[in-house]
C-alpha cells in the first residue's frame, strides 16, 4: 500500500484546447521576430527546408510521445519517461533540463512583448533608459511592459486549466488569421515579389551548413509540442488521441514559420533588406518588412499576430513548467511547496510562481539576452526528448523473437525504428548545438550561464539525494505514475 500522499490534478483539457496549447506554444513570438536573424544565418530556402525538416524529426520523436502518453498518462512528461526507462537519478537530469527550457522560452515571450512595444511606440518605449547590454538599450518602460505580462499571466493560470485552455484556443485562431492577412497581402499588393528570395541560401556557405543551422534550432522551434505530455493527467478524453494532437500541432507549426519567411523575405531583395535593417539598427526586421508593404495596417495586423504568439507561449509553458515542477515536488525530489495546489482552483499555483519570479529576471537584460536564452532551451529540450525516445525505444521490439521484458512491451519493429531516428536525431540537435566546430555551436555566453544552470543542478540533487532515494521503488512508481509496477 501507497503511504505517501499523492495529488491529483482535474481532468478538464478539450482535445482542440491541448492542441492550441502545443501549437501555440511552438510559434510563440518565434515566427514574427526571428525570421530576419534566421534569414541571415541560413538564406531564405535554407530556413524553410531546415524548419520543415525540423518539423518531420519532431514528428518522428512525436511518433514515441504519443505511446507514452497512451500507457502514463500522468503529469511530467520527460521526466516521468525518464523514470520509467532509466531510473531515479536520469529523471531528475532529464526534469531539470526541461525546466531549465521552459523557463527560457517563458522569459523570452515576455521579452519579445517589450520589443513589440519598443518598435510599435519607439520614444514612449526609450523614456527612462537605464543602461545599455550587448549594445540594446535597457529601459524601465521595457521592463515594466514585461513584468506586467509575466504577472498577468501567472494569474490567468493560477484560475485553472480550463480557463486557460480556452483563452489559448482564441489567441490560436486570432494567430493563423493574422498569417493569412499578411500572406494574402504579399500576394494581392504591389512589392513583394518570389523572385526576392534569391539566393535561396547564404551565399558564403554550403546549402547543407546553412540547413543545418537552422535543423539546430527546430528543438527551440517546436518545444511546443511536449506541452501536450505535461497536460496529460488533464485531458478530459482518451490519451490515444494525443498522438494526433502533436502531428497536426507540428504541421501547423512548421507551415506557420515557412509561411512568415517566405513572406518577410519576399517583400524586397532579402540581402538588401539585411542590409536596410543593420544600417537603420532596426528593433524589429520583419515589422519592417511587412510595414514596406501593406504599410500601418500591416504593422497593426503582424502586431496583433506577435501579440497572439507572445500570449500563446507564455500561457503554453506557464502551464508546462508548472506541471513539470508539480511532477518533480509530487516524486519528493523539490520541496514539498512543489506539490500543493491551490484551495480554490486546484492548480500547482507554488510552480506557476516559481516560474514567473525566475523569469522576472530576463527583462533587466535586454534583446541580446533572447538569443543567448534561445541556444540554452534548445540544448535543454534536445536532452528531454532523447530520454523520451530512448524510453520509447526500450518498450518496443523488433520481433516476437525477442523475449518481453514485461507485459507492456509492444512488437512493433516500425515504431522501433523510428524511436531509434529519434533517439538519433536528438543526440544531432545536441551535437549541433555543443560542438564548438558546429555551424549552429552555443555562443560563450550561453555555455556560461549552462554551466551555471548544471552546477546549481548538482548541488540540488545532492541536497536532496537522500529524501529522494529513501522512498520504495513501489512508493515512487505511484508517486510519478499512480501504479506501483511498471
Amino acid at each position: 500500500m501507497a503511504t505517501h500522499e499523492r495529488k491529483k490534478l482535474e481532468r478538464s483539457l478539450k482535445p482542440h484546447w491541448v492542441w492550441a496549447i502545443a501549437f501555440g506554444s511552438a510559434i510563440g513570438w518565434g515566427a514574427f521576430v526571428l525570421p530576419t536573424d534566421w534569414i541571415g544565418q541560413a538564406g531564405p530556402i535554407g530556413v524553410v527546408l531546415g524548419i520543415l525538416l525540423g518539423a518531420v524529426l519532431m514528428m518522428i520523436i512525436g511518433v514515441s510521445y504519443g505511446f507514452l502518453i497512451e500507457k502514463f498518462p500522468v503529469t511530467g512528461g520527460e521526466f516521468a519517461y525518464a523514470y520509467i526507462g532509466f531510473g531515479r537519478t536520469f529523471a531528475f537530469l532529464a526534469g531539470w533540463f526541461l525546466t531549465l527550457g521552459y523557463l527560457c522560452i517563458v522569459a523570452l515571450n515576455a521579452s519579445a512583448l517589450a520589443l513589440l512595444a519598443k518598435f510599435l511606440f519607439p520614444d514612449f518605449v526609450r523614456t527612462g533608459n537605464l543602461y545599455v547590454v550587448a549594445g540594446y538599450e535597457v529601459s524601465i518602460i521595457q521592463i515594466a511592459i514585461a513584468s506586467i505580462a509575466l504577472i498577468l499571466f501567472a494569474i490567468l493560470n493560477i484560475r485553472g486549466a480550463s480557463f486557460s485552455g480556452r483563452t489559448q484556443f482564441a489567441f490560436s485562431m486570432v494567430l493563423v488569421l493574422g498569417i493569412t492577412l499578411l500572406g494574402l497581402g504579399a500576394i494581392f499588393t504591389e512589392g513583394p515579389s518570389i523572385s526576392n528570395i534569391t539566393p535561396a541560401f547564404k551565399p558564403d556557405q554550403t546549402a547543407i551548413a546553412s540547413i543545418l543551422t537552422i535543423l539546430a534550432l527546430a528543438p527551440f522551434a517546436y518545444v511546443g509540442f511536449d506541452n501536450i505530455p505535461q497536460a496529460a493527467e488533464e485531458f478530459d478524453f482518451k490519451p490515444k488521441k494525443a498522438f494526433g494532437l502533436i502531428i497536426w500541432s507540428l504541421l501547423a507549426a512548421g507551415l506557420a514559420y515557412s509561411a512568415m519567411i517566405l513572406i518577410t523575405a519576399s517583400t524586397m531583395p532579402w540581402q538588401d533588406l539585411l542590409a536596410q535593417i543593420n544600417a537603420e539598427q532596426s528593433v524589429w526586421g520583419t515589422g519592417d518588412a511587412i510595414e514596406s508593404y501593406l504599410g500601418r495596417a500591416g504593422v497593426f495586423i503582424i502586431a496583433i499576430a506577435v501579440s497572439m504568439g507572445i500570449f500563446t507561449g507564455l500561457n503554453g509553458f506557464y502551464i508546462s513548467s508548472s506541471r513539470l515542477t508539480f511532477a518533480m515536488g509530487r516524486a519528493r525530489i523539490l520541496p514539498n511547496a512543489f506539490r500543493k495546489l491551490h484551495s480554490k482552483y486546484h492548480t500547482p499555483y507554488v510552480g506557476i510562481l516559481f516560474t514567473m519570479a525566475i523569469c522576472l529576471i530576463a527583462p533587466w537584460f535586454g534583446r541580446q539576452a533572447l538569443l543567448w536564452v534561445v541556444d540554452m532551451s534548445s540544448t535543454g529540450v534536445a536532452i528531454a526528448y532523447f530520454f523520451c525516445t530512448a524510453t520509447a525505444y526500450k518498450f518496443y521490439r523488433w520481433s516476437s523473437n525477442h523475449p518481453a521484458k514485461n507485459n507492456t512491451d509492444v512488437v512493433s519493429p516500425g515504431r522501433k525504428f523510428l524511436s531509434l531516428i529519434g533517439m538519433l536525431s536528438s543526440i544531432g540537435f545536441l551535437a549541433l548545438l555543443l560542438l564548438p566546430w558546429s555551424p549552429a555551436s552555443l555562443g560563450r555566453e550561453s555555455y556560461i550561464v549552462l554551466c551555471i544552470w548544471i552546477v546549481i543542478g548538482i548541488v540540488f540533487y545532492i541536497f536532496n539525494y537522500k529524501r529522494y532515494n529513501q522512498i520504495t521503488e513501489k512508493e515512487m512508481n505511484y508517486l510519478i505514475l499512480e501504479k506501483e509496477e511498471i
